[in-house]
């Protein structure tokens, strides 16, 4: 069975843009829960401004909490200030996001691309002096809500630049949700080609309804790193038109389904989901959750 692995960004990802504030304890009640279904990678928190974004005050504690515990437990970052306070909470892998159009830098980080790229360039060079895995992601790499849709050879230039100044990993944003099948194998494709599939890892958003489809689509280019979130959790407070990430047990389920091994277990996934729910009322349901509940109650999972 091939290896793919699954990062979970509810933690993250999934809680900043939910009315309902989790406080650190809880947030790291919901990672154990992740952790307990063997999940080895997870994003835990963000050093933003708490005024900005509400959802990620005390990351500190949750990555401090965090420092004895086996996992890869990454952290976004959004500047330099970001990546001092994380690396002093003792964060050992952190994610920076650069988009791949000016409207959308401005809007998210508040740079224009040139000062993203900078800013990318500069905190990858210490990282890599600091020891710190660093992945970068590239927001709205096939639609933005504001400039529309995204040249290729653009993700491709953007990419090379970043793993040039040291990223090990290159994360694709459907930020939106925007993409469709089709584009995400072209895409994939063309980036698993020229850089290798062990460097490309995918983030999609199911605005659309097209998530899955288009994960499917990114694996058989040859990817084998994806993004997800538990319950379907997410979206992005500063893209207008941005809904849930995929659920992560709807990406397990399909990619257990297909033969490839995650690691994951989807009866141990629904425990995670429903203390999602308790924690967050209110919250949706992944597409698989009757499927899968059903299947436990028969003893099948």
């Amino acid at each position: 069975m091939e290896k793919v692995w699954v990062r979970d960004v509810g933690p993250r990802d999934g809680l900043q843009n939910q009315k309902q504030v989790l406080d650190p304890e809880q947030r790291l009640q919901l990672i154990q829960a992740l952790r307990s279904a063997g999940l080895t990678q997870i994003e835990v928190g963000a050093f933003v401004s708490p005024r900005a974004v509400p959802a990620m005050a005390g990351s500190d504690r949750v990555v401090s909490a965090l420092a004895n515990t086996a996992g890869e437990f990454s952290v976004l970052i959004p500047n330099e200030k970001g990546y001092d306070l994380a690396t002093a909470a003792g964060a050992r892998h952190i994610a920076i996001v650069v988009a791949s159009s000016e409207t959308m830098n401005q809007k998210n980080i508040g740079m224009s691309n040139e000062q993203a790229f900078r800013f990318a360039k500069t905190v990858l060079t210490r990282a890599s002096h600091d020891g710190v895995h660093a992945s970068c992601y590239i927001a709205t790499a096939w639609e933005c809500p504001f400039e529309g849709s995204i040249n290729e050879d653009i993700i491709l230039q953007q990419a090379e630049v970043l793993i040039a100044a040291g990223a090990k990993e290159i994360v694709l944003a459907d930020t939106i949700g925007a993409a469709t099948p089709q584009q995400s194998a072209t895409l994939t494709n063309r980036l698993c080609r020229e850089f290798g599939s062990a460097l490309i890892a995918c983030h999609f958003h199911d605005t659309r309804g097209m998530g899955i489809a288009n994960a499917y689509a990114a694996l058989e280019s040859g990817v084998r790193r994806f993004d997800a979130s538990i319950a379907g959790l997410g979206g992005c407070p500063f893209a207008p038109g941005a809904s849930g990430n995929i659920a992560t047990e709807d990406l397990v389920l399909m990619l257990n389904q297909q033969g490839y091994d995650t690691g994951i277990s989807l009866a141990d996934l629904a425990t995670a989901a429903r203390l999602t729910r308790q924690l967050l009322p209110g919250v949706g349901v992944a597409k698989s959750t009757q499927w899968i509940e059903r299947q436990i109650e028969k003893g099948a999972l």
